[in-house]
């Protein structure tokens, strides 16, 4: 395995979304009300998630690009301290990119990570412990 290999790791169970706060002017706010009382959406939730579905789409080709182009991980990428101990056992330090979820085992310690990880690059949300991110921080 070089450096530049992307591991491929079975998927963990974790929480399906990561919650979100976004500010909207009145005028925004009232025409999405309207449109979900006029039932075009069956709440602000689903206009929202609909609006950026679309938007996303829209740009498809372009993120499929940047997506092989970068080598993400699209999706789910779960980290155990196993793989991390394989990683170290082998002298290689993995280069981890996602685009989705990144999440680390609760048996990952900070110093395994830091031994293991040489760089790590997630587009969306990172779970683990504060401890490991903080480790982490400069690899990022």
């Amino acid at each position: 395995m070089t450096s530049n290999t992307v591991v491929r790791l079975p998927p963990a169970k974790v929480a399906e979304s990561e919650k979100i706060t976004i500010n909207l002017g009145f005028v925004d706010l009232g025409h999405i009300d309207l449109l979900v009382a006029e039932s075009f959406y069956a709440n602000r939730t689903d206009f929202i998630r609909t609006a950026i579905r679309n938007r996303l789409a829209a740009h498809g080709d372009a993120l499929k690009q940047a997506v092989a182009r970068k080598l993400l991980v699209l999706g789910l990428q779960h980290v155990s301290a196993a793989d991390l101990e394989a990683a170290r056992a082998s002298g290689q330090k993995l280069q981890i990119r996602v685009l989705g979820l990144a999440s680390f085992g609760h048996d990952v310690t900070p110093k395994l990570a830091l031994a293991a990880i040489e760089s790590i690059t997630v587009l969306g949300a990172l779970q683990a412990s504060s401890a490991v991110k903080t480790a982490l921080a400069g690899r990022m």
